[in-house]
């Protein structure tokens, strides 16, 4: 086909699919204010729930000020433009299919109640920081997850034991738990041990982790194939924890040492939180 009687309007729908699947983390912006008023194939493409199976909210600014929001404002000739209006009108366009959420800083547990009744297929989940109040209110939200498998939390809840037994009662194939930036405590390992069994990959980096609490990782987590503790305070990566990790497939412990040297942010939420920077 000569390229001046090409016609991208024409082109097939799985073919369109395809293409908006590999747009990239930024895919929410072109499918909302820019792919849906190319053509009418093109708008009903972006329509289609196919492409809304990764929402994926963290790669653009949602703030009323910002780019997105007034090109989106224009596009539908709205006076008003907020975060929660934005995923309310994208998990519902998923139409169930979604299978990856990733929220924002700036979202509340509202939204991630709306996910729960609109995204019940999720198997990829990233958490925001949150409040104690809002925290108190997540464990019960996976009970609608059954096929999550990966959970990437900002930073260790006050009720992690709940947490992670309503993951283990809920979510069969869970087996990718990623919480950095936290105080970990041997009431936490022994929830991870308990009830995430099939815990494959497990992501501590840059958590106070004292060296009884790794070992315990260690000995009690048998399905693990990577931990990640780089950048951890409260342990040396000595001859015992290698020796014991070794079974591990991929042990990362780069940066991690016994005492703190500067550097540690504190949680208003609470006294264990830490940061290591």
């Amino acid at each position: 086909m000569e390229e001046e009687d090409r016609r991208w309007e024409a082109m097939d729908m799985d073919c369109l699919f395809i293409i908006f699947s590999k747009l990239g983390p930024e895919a929410i912006d072109d499918l909302s204010v820019s792919i849906p008023f190319v053509c009418r194939s093109w708008s009903a493409a972006a329509g289609n729930p196919l492409s809304w199976r990764i929402l994926n909210f963290r790669s653009n600014d949602f703030m009323p000020w910002s780019s997105l929001a007034k090109r989106f404002k224009a596009q539908y000739r709205i006076s008003r433009f907020s975060f929660s209006g934005f995923i309310k009108l994208a998990v519902r366009l998923s139409h169930g299919l979604a299978s990856e959420l990733w929220l924002p800083p700036l979202a509340s547990v509202e939204d991630l109640i709306l996910a729960s009744e609109y995204c019940p297929r999720l198997r990829k989940l990233g958490l925001p920081k949150l409040t104690l109040n809002e925290e108190s209110k997540i464990p019960s939200l996976f009970s609608k997850w059954k096929e999550l498998q990966q959970l990437e939390l900002e930073s260790k809840p006050y009720n992690f034991s709940q947490l992670a037994a309503m993951i283990g009662q809920n979510c069969n194939d869970f087996i990718e738990l990623k919480m950095p930036s936290s105080a970990i405590s041997k009431e936490d390992v022994l929830a991870i041990i308990k009830f995430l069994p099939k815990l494959r990959s497990l992501d501590l980096s840059r958590s106070y982790l004292p060296k009884k609490e790794l070992l315990l990782i260690v000995e009690g987590c048998r399905a693990l194939e990577r931990l990640s503790v780089k950048n951890c305070v409260g342990f040396e990566a000595d001859e015992e924890v290698k020796t014991k990790a070794c079974r591990i497939e991929k042990f990362e412990y780069e940066g991690s040492k016994m005492d703190y040297e500067g550097g540690f942010e504190v949680d208003e939420c609470g006294d264990l939180y830490v940061d290591v920077i």
